[in-house]
């Protein structure tokens, strides 16, 4: 079966989009590197490809806000193209820088269908960047490709992941109606209210959220830097308990449940 071909935007200021390709290319996928003006000087060649994957960096080295200016760009030059993207199968990923991204592109929640802004990712109440393993699970939600679930070690490595919805009613509509996909966890499995748990202090420990159709991913922690066993913190000590050195680290499913969907949709 054909493998799905994704698109890796690069971009001034991305710096993770080399471990986002490999991640995509283990998971089965065709990645292929595409810069933003490439894009954008032929927004129609987006439907060419399954999976949309905005990587982590300092995009325009987050001038104004993070992840704003390139958001600016894709809202004013894309436009509509990326809601007719989904419409027609397309599937999304968004990792941390990429994560606000896609937040001030208006792509995450969206929960009425519509590109505007409903929460925001502001700077961590520790006042200053956060770069520590957390611990996920993934919540029974919207997104199509994210099982339920799941607890997972990730790192994670920013300063503006605090995410605020606008107000508490769409607070409650993000974890009442399935668009909260990821939430950080303390060690007894409970949301991680507090700091170093909870890395950035988001009120509900929301840690990554899906849109309306399920079909758009974003996260603050990095898949993408524990997708391989040995990028797992505890690797020798899993090694030596099983015997075997693991398949995969905790952020492949991501990449796997991705591929998988979008072959499947083909």
């Amino acid at each position: 079966m054909k493998a799905p071909r994704v698109l890796v935007l690069r971009a001034p200021g991305i710096n993770c989009e080399r471990e986002t390709h490999f991640a995509f290319q283990r998971a089965g996928g065709a990645p292929e590197f595409v810069h933003v003006t490439q894009l954008l000087a032929k927004p129609d060649s987006l439907f060419d490809y399954r999976v949309l994957a905005v990587p982590g960096g300092f995009a325009y080295g987050d001038d104004i806000a993070s992840g704003r200016v390139l958001a600016q760009e894709l809202k004013a030059r894309l436009g509509d193209r990326v809601l007719q993207f989904l419409d027609r199968g397309g599937l999304v990923l968004g990792i941390c820088n990429g994560f606000q991204v896609l937040v001030r592109l208006g792509l995450l929640p969206c929960t009425r269908g519509k590109l505007e802004e409903e929460v925001t990712l502001t700077h961590n109440l520790s006042n200053h960047y956060e770069c520590r393993w957390v611990t996920l699970q993934t919540q029974k939600s919207r997104c199509v490709f994210l099982p339920a679930g799941l607890t997972v070690r990730w790192p994670a490595a920013h300063g503006e992941g605090r995410l605020v919805p606008k107000d508490d009613g769409l607070a409650r509509v993000l974890l009442d109606e399935g668009f909260a996909a990821l939430r950080y966890v303390d060690a007894s499995g409970a949301p991680a209210q507090h700091y170093p748990a909870n890395p950035n202090g988001s009120p509900n420990a929301i840690a990554g959220l899906t849109d309306r159709t399920g079909r758009v991913l974003g996260m603050m922690p990095h898949p993408d830097r524990s997708f391989l066993p040995t990028h797992m913190p505890n690797w020798r000590e899993t090694m030596r308990q099983q015997g075997t050195m693991p398949e995969d680290g905790d952020g492949m499913v991501v990449f796997r449940e991705m591929v998988k969907v979008a072959r499947a949709d083909g």
